[in-house]
Formats: C-alpha cells, sequence, structure tokens
C-alpha cells in the first residue's frame, strides 16, 4: 500500500485517485503527518456511494495502518464489482446483440462466490445457446432444401424440458411435415411437368391449418391444369387440321383465362381471315398484284383453301397495279400519252378512272401554261389566261397562280406603258400607280423618280424662258435638284444659255443707252 508524504497536505480538501475514472471521498484537511485512524465518515461516504451502484468510489490510497489495510480492500473488492459488471455489459452485447454465443465471461484470477458466479453466468449462456443452435442448424438445413435433419430431444445425456422441449418437438414436427408436403408436390410436379401425366394428386396426410390448404390448393391447381390444358390441347390439335370450329369453354382465370381468350380470338381471326381472303380474292381478282404466289407448304383444309384464294388474287392483282405502274412512271417522266387500258372493277377501276383522269387534268394544265407562257412571253400578248375545266385541289391552285401571275404581269406592263407613252408625248402628270414587289418595284420607283426630275426640269425651264423671254426679266437660272448625268447636262446648258443671253442683252443695252445719250463711245 503506498504510503503519503507529509509535504503533501493542504489547507482545503483534496480527492486521491488510485486508477483512471475513479473517484476519492473527499476527506478533512490533514495534518502535517498521515495518521492510521480510519475516518468513519468518508467510509460512511464511500460506503452509501457502493450501495448505490456506484463502483467508480474509491477510498483514499495514502490512509496508513489498519485503516489503509481496510482502504485497499474496499478499493479491490469495488473494482471486482466494477469488472464484473463491465464484463455482464460486454456479453450482453457480444451475446445478445451482436450474436456471437462463444463469448464467455472472464474475471481474471477470482475465487470462492466470484468464481462461481462466473461459472454460473457461462453455464446459463451454454444452457441457452446449445437449443438455439441446434434450432438454427435444423432450420438452416430445411432453408437450404434439407428436410432430413431434426433437433435432438436430449443435449449431453440431459433431456430437454419446458418450452427447448416443446420448441424441439414443434420444429421437428415442421420438418417431418414439409417433408411429406415437399414429397407429394415434387412427385405431381415430376408427373405433370416432366412426364405430362395429367390428373395427379397430391396425398399428405396428418395435416391441418395451412399444411392442409396448402396441399388442396396444390391439388385444386392440377386439377385445373388438367381440365385447361385438355381444353386447350383439344382446340389446338383441331385449330392445326384445319378445323376453326372449336374454341376453349374451361373456367379459367388470370392468366390462363388471358391465353383462353387469345387462342379464342386467335381462332375466331383465323376462321373471319378465312372467309374475308377468300372474298377479297374473289372480289380483287375476278371481278376486277405482283408476280408474288404464297408458297405454304405442308397445309390442307382450310389453309390450303386460304392460300390458293391468296394465290389467285395475287395473279389477277399483278397486272393490274402493272399496268397503273406503266402509266405513272410515263406521268414522272414527262410523257402526259399514256393511260390505264387494263381492265378491272370496284376500287380498282376507281383507282383507275382517278389516275386517266389525272392525266387529262395535267394535259390540259400543261397545255394551257404552255399557251399562256407563249402569248405572255414570246408573242408579248398581255391579258391571256389559263382555262383548265374540272381541276380542284393543289391543281387549280397551280392554275390560279399562273392566271394570277399573268394577270398581273398584264397590270404592271400596261401601267409602265401607259406612263412612259405620256412622258413620251409630253405628259409628265402621270404615275406607275399598280402594286408590284421585288423588282418591279425597283422598276416603279425608277420610273416615278425620272417623271418628277422630267417634270422639275421641264417647269424650270419653263420659269426661265417665261422670265427672260416674256417678262424680260434676266438673270435667272434654272434649279433642278437631284438630277445628274443628261438631265444635269441639259439644266446647265439652259442655265449657260440664260445666263450669256443676260450679259449679251445688258451690253448692248448700256450701248444703246450710251448712243441715245450723245455718248459714242462705248
Amino acid at each position: 500500500m503506498a504510503t503519503g508524504n507529509g509535504s503533501s497536505a493542504s489547507a482545503h480538501t483534496t480527492w486521491v485517485s488510485r486508477r483512471v475514472r475513479t473517484r476519492s471521498i473527499p476527506r478533512e484537511p490533514e495534518s502535517a503527518q498521515p495518521s492510521d485512524a480510519l475516518d468513519s465518515r468518508v467510509l460512511l461516504s464511500a460506503l452509501t456511494a457502493l450501495k448505490r451502484g456506484d463502483f467508480s468510489v474509491r477510498l483514499p490510497v495514502d490512509w496508513l495502518g489498519i485503516a489503509g489495510k481496510a482502504a485497499d480492500t474496499f478499493n479491490e473488492v469495488v473494482e471486482l464489482n466494477e469488472r464484473m459488471a463491465k464484463e455482464l455489459a460486454r456479453l450482453r452485447q457480444a451475446v445478445g446483440r451482436e450474436g456471437r454465443i462463444d463469448q464467455r465471461a472472464r474475471l481474471g484470477e477470482v475465487q470462492g462466490a466470484w468464481a462461481t458466479s462466473i461459472t454460473l453466468i457461462n453455464d446459463l449462456i451454454a444452457d441457452l445457446v446449445q437449443p438455439t443452435s441446434e434450432m438454427a442448424r435444423v432450420i438452416g438445413a430445411v432453408a437450404e432444401g434439407d428436410l432430413s435433419q431434426t433437433m435432438a430431444l436430449e443435449i449431453e445425456g440431459r433431456q430437454l424440458q419446458g418450452e427447448f422441449l416443446r420448441t424441439a418437438r414443434t420444429v421437428n414436427t415442421m420438418v417431418d411435415q414439409l417433408g411429406s408436403f415437399a414429397s407429394e408436390v415434387t412427385r405431381v410436379a415430376r408427373e405433370v411437368g416432366t412426364e405430362g401425366k395429367l390428373g395427379g394428386q397430391a396425398d399428405v396426410r396428418g395435416v391441418a391449418g395451412t399444411w392442409k390448404d396448402l396441399t388442396n390448393n396444390v391439388n385444386l391447381m392440377a386439377s385445373n391444369l388438367t381440365n385447361q390444358v385438355r381444353n386447350i390441347a383439344a382446340v389446338t390439335t383441331a385449330v392445326a387440321n384445319g378445323d376453326l370450329a372449336k374454341k376453349i369453354t374451361v373456367d379459367v382465370k388470370g392468366e390462363f383465362l388471358e391465353l383462353k381468350d387469345t387462342i379464342n380470338t386467335m381462332v375466331g381471326q383465323l376462321r373471319s381471315f378465312a372467309s374475308e381472303v377468300t372474298r377479297v380474292a374473289r372480289e380483287v381478282g375476278t371481278e376486277g398484284k405482283l408476280g408474288g404466289q404464297a408458297k405454304v407448304e405442308g397445309v390442307s383444309g382450310t389453309w390450303k383453301d386460304l392460300t390458293d384464294s391468296v394465290n389467285f388474287m395475287a395473279g389477277n392483282l399483278t397486272s393490274q397495279v402493272r399496268n397503273i405502274a406503266a402509266v405513272t412512271t410515263a406521268v414522272a417522266n414527262g410523257d402526259l400519252s399514256k393511260k390505264i387500258t387494263v381492265d378491272v372493277r370496284g376500287e380498282i377501276l376507281e383507282l383507275k378512272n382517278t389516275i386517266n383522269t389525272m392525266v387529262d387534268q395535267l394535259n390540259s394544265f400543261a397545255s394551257e401554261v404552255t399557251r399562256v407562257a407563249r402569248e405572255v412571253g414570246t408573242e408579248g400578248k398581255l391579258g391571256g389566261q389559263a382555262d383548265v375545266r374540272g381541276v380542284a385541289g393543289t391543281w387549280k391552285d397551280l392554275t390560279d397562280s399562273v392566271n394570277s401571275m399573268a394577270g398581273n404581269l398584264t397590270g404592271q406592263v400596261r401601267n409602265i406603258a401607259e406612263v412612259t407613252t405620256a412622258v413620251a408625248n409630253g405628259d409628265l402628270s402621270k404615275k406607275i400607280t399598280v402594286d408590284v414587289k421585288g423588282e418591279i418595284l425597283e422598276l416603279k420607283n425608277t420610273i416615278n423618280t425620272m417623271v418628277d426630275q422630267l417634270s422639275s426640269f421641264a417647269s424650270e425651264v419653263t420659269r426661265v424662258a417665261r422670265e427672260v423671254g416674256t417678262e424680260g426679266k434676266l438673270g435667272g437660272q434654272a434649279d433642278v435638284r437631284g438630277v445628274a448625268g443628261t438631265w444635269k447636262d441639259l439644266t446647265d446648258s439652259v442655265n449657260s444659255m440664260a445666263g450669256n443671253l443676260t450679259g449679251q442683252v445688258r451690253n448692248i443695252a448700256a450701248v444703246t443707252t450710251a448712243v441715245a445719250n450723245g455718248d459714242l463711245s462705248k
């Protein structure tokens, strides 16, 4: 036991700890030398803490004599309790929470009741773990499909008792019933699924509850499956033999109902297909396709009749479509002299008439457009209109567009001609007023600007001529803005003439005035 040092005493309360995370009981201030007297108040405080389950409490380690030994012994007892509590907490986590059932309690070198307690705890864990391990072994085998394992009713020569015995018998009964159930279900599944033997039933004796319900459900499934498959087989065999009069009548649900509906629909569609193909082949081929022939080998009954009908229809349709293709190809190449001549009926006749009418309309359209283009573009004959009778849709739109173009061009050219003729006749009061766009608009603006400039030039020249010639007002000049080229040269020439004339007349006037005044020196 450690001894105290008198120099370490202080006037305030001291705390002494022997180990980490333990606390000492506060004691009264010490004298200069440690005492071997037992402090009953400190001891009582420590015992009270221990009673409350506080295993971190410790007595001071610097007591001497009997008091020091008592303190050491007390601290060792508390430490054992603390270790026991921590070990129990570890076992609870490792075994109870983490499932590490191989863990056991350890307290080190202990004796007496401490050692007995550790042994009892470990025996308790073992007694609890052994049935659980055995149950886990059997259930694990069941989960892996092994139904040959059962739980032992004795462990190390000791008969299981209580809940352990009841649980073991329950598990073994469950395994036996699962084995019998699996055997019967496997037999029925093998007979039905592998051997194709319908009508088998599972016989699992002694079962009740869910196991009986499962057995009954398996047998009901096998019985329903037998009836359903046999009915489906009868119908599909009839279809394969060309007999389309049979349908599936068995009462089914779910995906078998979908299969029943699908097969019945198929039979109905096949029956309708056979009837319709025969009818269409007769209507299209006899009363009115292309080289192809149906090759369906090994068929008989209805299927053979269907094949023959389709092939007969295909032969007639071939000649009809090839004639139509020849005419439409000629139209695509610009040859409008061909027409459909094959003998047809029904909708093919309507198609023949439609294409022949289209060729006639294209002929008329091409002829009229060519005529209008020749009259307007080559002969200069305005006012012509394309007259294509009986057309509609795009052909009418095209005809209207050509006529609109010709009409607009006629109006524009005639308006331009009217204005230019007026200019040529000295009438500068007219302008182009027709609504135009693009390059025609540029031409319109150019001519109208030209008329404005000519009008301004004529007005200014007339004004200067009137002032000089009629009013005798010399010095006038023509002001024609925005002109260039010849128009500017003409304006400059008029102004030069007016300027020269002004200078000449004014000089003559000066001389004659001087003569009149008797001055003959000028």
